[in-house]
């Protein structure tokens, strides 16, 4: 790809060696870069897949302190976490947004319980907290979430929380990390990590799986950041290395507005899992979710099990007065979350904690495990920190916190369908050269302009990194995707110079992924 290849040529080849070698281009991975970069180190992040392809893409769409960890006593994540939402806030404000969240209220009991327990969770994120939470009445609580059901409802507690864009906030944060002088690679597979005469890790050697061409590259610290995939690179360094995490599954629904219509999102605070339960509304639709599943392997397409489709629309039949069904579904997605193993590990993922946790090889292999989207960046401090503190490097102060993500804009127009681009959203306009109703989908707001977008600014590769990662048209609806999936693949052709057989192939490759989102009734 011309545009990929300069690139490489140009601006990654010519460095000898790197500050920081990233192997992993998701939450954790661009959280680690993020704070290096802002550092003055020099960084690459390697990415196997598309950035996000994985469980950074497939979130609940919160940037949470955690009211599950709250009840668990957790007040030091909550905490950690509650303090990054505030900062992504700021950092990020076309794409993290305050949202009202309501817990519907059907006792005196569970008033008393959720208010005092809310209260101490606004507290917890003191002067960065998105706003304080109330007890409503039955009639507002029935105003503000049209559908909840009403018999027995005793009122709601309203509290604050943030909702995001999971993979747009992954593209503009690679985009900040070049601005500030790192780099980064998608579709770039590590083969082997490579050592020196004194069995210190110093590098590795990749292939550039869009070309078949490879590739060592050399750095002076090598970060294992692959999440739910840690211990495959653990293996490189040690065959004998023991397991290091516990993988969950979480499962997420996305139906019509129709079935919700507020703008408030809705928090069921125990399921019959011991989980909570979210209906939150985005990019006007509404995500259900989530599940809890343990499950044994790791996979860049996890597929939603029955059971999870099921239980999630049971619980949701419970709360909403007009009932989604299977064939409502518009999409079904499926994350794994990477869950550092407990020192007491019995499998039961919804208790072990989302806590992040650094691991330092014999070889000198920096691995990060566990953690959360929320938290990526301070994550990536951490780990930035241990990196000074093992090489004996200079100390050095993060100033991670306070660098504006690419995209930054104070006034975000939310009914402009491009607002998630933030400031590029009027270079986005201005591209479209009078075709303002070229749109690809109406019912998505997707437009011709935004696929040429991807491939220029955004370092798409395929139909489905601009279907389901540029653009969220697959996780918002699956097979309107899979209709407008070869007119994307035309497009991009004619801008890559791609052959008619690439484009077939784009498209053979794409339905395949979509076959999973759509939920066979």
């Amino acid at each position: 790809m011309e545009i990929r290849e300069k690139y490489i040529t140009e601006s990654v080849l010519p460095v000898k060696e790197w500050d920081l070698l990233i192997i992993g281009g998701g939450a954790t991975g661009i959280g680690i870069a993020l704070d290096a970069v802002s550092r003055g180190y020099t960084c690459l992040i390697l990415e196997q897949s598309d950035f996000a392809k994985g469980t950074s893409s497939r979130s609940t769409k919160l940037v949470h302190g955690g009211v599950r960890y709250l009840a668990q006593g957790d007040i030091k994540l909550v905490r950690e976490a509650s303090i990054e939402r505030g900062l992504l806030h700021k950092n990020a404000p076309h794409l993290v947004r305050n949202q009202t969240f309501i817990v519907p209220i059907y006792s005196f009991w569970e008033r008393l319980k959720y208010t005092t327990g809310l209260k101490i969770y606004d507290k917890i994120a003191g002067r960065l907290s998105l706003g304080p939470s109330k007890f409503i009445s039955r009639k507002e609580t029935i105003e503000k979430l049209p559908g909840v059901k009403a018999k027995g409802l005793y009122g709601g507690v309203l509290y604050h929380d943030g909702q995001f864009d999971d993979s747009r906030l992954a593209i503009n944060v690679v985009q900040t990390i070049q601005e500030q002088g790192g780099h980064a690679l998608n579709y770039i597979h590590v083969n082997r990590l490579l050592k020196n005469d004194a069995g210190k890790v110093a590098g590795v050697a990749a292939t550039d799986t869009e070309t078949g061409i490879g590739y060592n590259f050399y750095a002076k610290a090598v970060v294992n950041a692959t999440g739910v995939f840690v211990d495959d690179i653990l293996h490189m360094d040690n065959p004998a290395s023991k397991k290091t995490i516990r993988v969950s599954q979480g499962v997420h629904l996305v139906i019509d507005k129709s079935f919700y219509s507020g703008d408030v999102a809705l928090m069921i605070p125990k399921t019959s899992d011991g989980r909570v339960l979210f209906a939150v509304p985005w990019h006007n639709k509404v995500i259900l979710g989530t599940t809890d599943t343990p499950v044994e392997n790791a996979s860049l397409e996890p597929k939603a099990l029955e059971e999870e489709v099921d239980f999630i629309l049971k619980t949701a039949y419970g709360f909403l007065e007009k009932k989604p069904t299977r064939k409502d579904i518009l999409s079904v997605f499926a994350g794994l979350r990477p869950l550092a193993v407990p020192k007491n590990d019995d499998n039961k993922t919804k208790e072990i904690s989302r806590s992040h946790k650094i691991v330092v090889s014999s070889s000198g292999l920096f691995t990060l495990l566990g953690g959360k989207w929320t938290t990526f960046r301070k994550m990536g401090e951490d780990l930035v920190d241990k990196v000074e503190e093992i090489l004996h490097w200079d100390k050095t102060k993060s100033t991670s916190a306070n660098v504006l993500i690419h995209g930054h804009i104070s006034d975000v127009d939310w009914n402009n369908p491009f607002y998630f681009y933030g400031s590029d959203a009027q270079l986005l306009n201005n591209s479209m050269n009078g075709n303002k109703d070229n749109w690809l989908s109406e019912v998505l707001k997707i437009h011709e302009a935004q696929i040429i977008w991807a491939i220029k600014n955004e370092m798409a590769c395929t139909v489905e990194d601009v279907l389901a990662r540029r653009t969220r048209a697959l996780f918002l609806d699956a097979a309107e995707s899979v209709r407008i999936a070869p007119r994307v693949a035309t497009i991009m052709a004619k801008l890559l110079h791609k052959p008619e057989n690439w484009q077939a192939e784009q498209i053979a490759a794409f339905n395949t992924v979509a076959q999973s989102y759509l939920l066979l009734h």
